[in-house]
């Protein structure tokens, strides 16, 4: 099995070129910094390694240092890094609270409820996660549907996230604090309520109608408001969870040329009327397969480009049959490099209770952060904790 290896420097992603043995490995450094060739990098390197049929799990299995070598030989392992080559800064890797995540852990006894808060957020105890994803109202992942506000309430005068103070926004809280406090906290919604749509359903796709565009605008911040009145600062938005899925669940329609003039018209504006110029507003939130299409349509309108901050994107083009599309990632990134790619969302879909350590699932997230963020990727965010 080839070495599998991820090198963060500072913050800055560098791409590796190696020599590969028999042995799988998750590498990541970052330490003493010294000067190459008038470059601040690191000297020491810390290994952390996770393999199969053993009982290492991101353990540090090796200090090293960065040297200058002779010609390598074809039986070294080697990792070779051109210092003077940097590529997309790093923001973290995390997973989404869900209403699934927050009723779930609301059963747990204290014990287990920081047992998981250390293992997924504590960095010393755990793996440190730093980004969080959540539901704008009820997803997939919520035990019923619901909105913030009563049903036809276009002005949102009823606007309340009284739902979500009694198991999600006191998880998100509990993991910040875990974290200690650093946590960027995303959000997305799965559909507009019903009223506004033109199958009047939250699930089963549909559209937004034009007349509730401003109204489906203003929601967004009504959500950021009352989210950061709780103590939850948010750091973005994605427009629309998976815009070209037509579920069971809450889903609703946009196409590019909709999404794109949405986010043009109405969100963006709005955003930045109402102070949240400073919140990352991310596109597309669907799978590696049609994203250049996206990024096409929205980043090459200047007047909508200039409000998205990135493209977020999920893992399952494969449905049908195919191989992952990584290299559409790496397009998007070489087309617009002023923009920023976020894997927004990836899980084992076909769960089995029976299946929990299955090794071929943690291959699965290794080889898509490996291969996304070498294709320019700045987050990645699994889905769910």
């Amino acid at each position: 099995i080839d070495i599998r290896i991820i090198l963060i420097i500072g913050n800055k992603i560098m791409k590796i070129l190696l020599i590969a043995l028999p042995l799988f490995a998750l590498l990541a450094s970052c330490s003493t910094l010294s000067f190459i060739n008038g470059l601040r990098t690191p000297k020491e390197v810390k290994v952390y390694t996770t393999a199969s049929n053993t009982d290492l799990r991101l353990t540090i299995t090796n200090n090293l240092e960065f040297k200058d070598t002779p010609q390598p030989i074809e039986s070294e392992v080697s990792v070779f890094v051109n210092p003077q080559k940097q590529y997309q800064s790093f923001i973290g890797i995390g997973g989404a609270i869900t209403d699934a995540s927050a009723e779930v852990f609301a059963k747990l006894p204290a014990d287990k409820q920081q047992e998981l808060l250390n293992a997924y957020y504590d960095k010393e105890k755990g793996i440190g996660y730093s980004l969080i994803r959540t539901n704008i109202h009820s997803c997939d992942f919520s035990s019923g549907s619901y909105t913030y506000v009563t049903e036809g309430d276009k002005d949102l005068k009823s606007f309340s996230i009284e739902h979500d103070k009694q198991f999600r926004i006191p998880l998100i809280k509990k993991a910040n604090e875990t974290a200690g406090g650093s946590l960027l906290l995303y959000a997305s919604p799965w559909s507009p309520p019903a009223f506004m749509k033109d199958n009047n359903n939250m699930l089963k796709g549909g559209k937004l109608l034009p007349e509730y565009a401003q109204s489906w605008a203003n929601y967004f911040t009504k959500f950021i408001k009352t989210y950061e009145s709780e103590g939850i600062p948010i750091w973005g938005i994605t427009l629309q969870n998976e815009p070209m899925a037509t579920q069971k669940w809450e889903s609703c329609i946009f196409t590019a040329e909709e999404e794109r003039d949405f986010l043009k018209n109405f969100l963006g504006p709005t955003m930045e009327r109402e102070g949240f110029a400073d919140k990352k507003i991310v596109v597309w939130d669907h799978n590696r397969d049609l994203i250049n299409h996206r990024a096409n349509t929205i980043f090459q309108d200047p007047e909508a480009s200039k409000y998205a901050w990135g493209l977020g994107f999920h893992w399952y083009e494969s449905w049908a049959g195919g191989l992952e599309m990584y290299e559409n990632v790496g397009m998007v990134y070489e087309a617009f490099p002023d923009k920023h790619l976020l894997f927004t969302e990836g899980c084992a879909e076909s769960f089995r209770s029976d299946g929990y350590q299955t090794w071929k699932n943690a291959e699965r997230y290794g080889r898509s952060m490996i291969n996304d963020f070498n294709n320019g990727t700045v987050g990645w965010t699994d889905w769910n904790i």
